[in-house]
Formats: C-alpha cells, structure tokens, sequence
C-alpha cells in the first residue's frame, strides 16, 4: 500500500450522533481500511441531513485517497446521504455501487433499496455503504479487489 494513501469516515445516523446507540459501522470500515494499510482519524458521526455533506466537505478539504461514508441510503425522509454526496462526485462510478447492490441482494432483497453513490471527488475515491454492519461487509467485500486500482488510477496511473 502506497504510505501516502489516506482515508476518512463518515457515519450518516441521527440516533447515533445523538448518543442512542453506539455506531457499528465505523469500526468494522476502520479495521478493514488499516488493515490495508489507510490511516484513518476518526470518523465523524453526524446526523442525518445537511450535516452529512457538511461532513463529507470538511473531509474532502484533508484530500483523503478514500473517503467512506455508512448510513442515510434507505428511503426514509431524512435518508440524504447520496443527495449530499453527489455534488462533490466530480466522476460518478455506477457500476461500484451496482456491484454492491448485488454482492448485498444474495444476502437480503432489502439491499436492491439501498441508493448509495461512488464515484471521485477530484483524487477522492468516495463511496455510500449502507448503515448496517452486513451491508457494510458486503461493500467492502466489493472494493477489496479493485480500491487499489482506483486509487492508483486516481493518483494518475494508466496501468490495467
């Protein structure tokens, strides 16, 4: 893993960021992301809505090489996540997030609901993964072959 790649954490939950529980998600993305050699902070959890891309900007201005959000892609009222992302999506990548929809539907058919966004903010790989631990799993199970790659091509490599 290039020593220069660096990743940051958004959790997308009102309950969470009011102290209701505790956040599932973020440790498992940063247990998986260190384990690939990405040092992360810590993630912010931050309520669902405005704050989210909020979050998402206050990230993007550290130039992370990853930038995983978990939370807010269902279909309630206050599920924004992809609406706050993709204005910063410079280069969206469909096809990441119809991979995880599939990888998510073996598991449950609730995982074809899920309206995340990847795709680059600049050199900014950034991704929408459910806010549940397994559809969290499933996601990175997606990127697990392929984060290298984007992040390589992303840093201006034209190797295949």
């Amino acid at each position: 893993m290039n020593p220069q790649r660096t990743a940051a954490i958004v959790i997308a939950s009102t309950r969470a960021a009011a102290g209701v529980y505790e956040d599932e998600c973020a440790p498992l993305i940063q247990q998986w992301l260190a384990d690939r050699g990405f040092p992360v902070q810590r993630a912010l959890v931050v309520p669902d809505g405005d704050a989210v891309g909020e979050a998402i900007a206050r990230c993007l201005e550290g130039n992370p090489s990853v930038l995983l959000t978990s939370g807010g892609t269902g279909l309630s009222p206050d599920d924004v996540t992809p609406e706050q992302t993709e204005p910063f999506l410079t280069r969206p990548l469909p096809g990441i997030m119809e991979a995880v929809r599939r990888a998510g539907s073996s598991v449950t058919p609730m995982a074809a609901l899920s309206r995340g966004h990847a795709g680059a903010a600049g050199t900014t790989f950034i991704i929408n993964l459910p806010g549940s631990p397994g559809g969290v799993r499933d996601g990175l199970a997606v990127l697990e072959p392929i984060l290298d790659h984007i992040c390589a091509q992303l840093e201006g490599n034209h190797e295949h």
